[in-house]
């Protein structure tokens, strides 16, 4: 069943959509981390490295602390996102990769808070992230997906990149067209996003 892109979906999403939009956020959220191993640098965070917030989890999280980790570097991209969207004059219409709308923000953290309890780990549960997020950063692997994407015609927009045309009515489809919207990856997170009509 395709899904409007409203600020408040009707009717239940399914798993299998919460979990690949799970999967988009911690991969960009991981991706674009900066700090002692920088990846791309996109937001000033280094969660997600071994000496960096890793052994900190480690410690106090010994059971969750992989998903610990990419749920803060998850909450680092979503503040640069929101910084960024602040740019428009009207932030409240932008639809970005994290800031899908209120009610499905609610749903996709949920779903992170129940697999985060699961005990299994990411890559597992998650089974796409284990070619994404390895212990070397491979900026050419990471490209790669984000290019399969399809990337969408984008224009330049005071917020970031924004995606021309219609938002598509598919969940999965409107997170393909924002990952594919990254590309091609600079030194400054994009922030690909659409704008609703109303």
């Amino acid at each position: 069943m395709a899904h409007q892109i409203p600020s408040q979906p009707s009717g239940p999403i399914p798993v299998s959509t919460l979990d690949h939009i799970l999967t988009a956020q911690l991969a960009v959220a991981w991706a674009g981390e900066g700090g002692e191993e920088p990846r791309l640098g996109w937001w000033r965070s280094d969660i997600a490295s071994e000496f960096g917030g890793e052994d900190l989890f480690r410690r106090l999280l010994p059971n969750s602390w992989p998903w610990a980790v990419l749920q803060a570097a998850r909450e680092a991209a979503r503040r640069h996102d929101a910084a960024g969207r602040s740019k428009d004059a009207d932030p409240d219409r932008i639809v970005s990769l994290f800031r899908l709308g209120y009610e499905l923000d609610e749903r996709v953290d949920e779903r992170l808070r129940d697999l985060k309890a699961s005990g299994s780990p990411p890559t597992n549960t998650l089974p796409a992230l284990r070619e994404l997020i390895t212990p070397e950063w491979n900026r050419a692997s990471f490209n790669e997906w984000v290019q399969a994407h399809a990337p969408p015609k984008v224009e330049p927009a005071p917020a970031g990149r924004r995606l021309v045309g219609t938002p598509p009515a598919s969940l999965e489809l409107l997170v393909d067209r924002l990952v594919g919207a990254l590309a091609p990856l600079g030194a400054e997170y994009p922030l690909p996003h659409h704008r609703r009509s109303a």
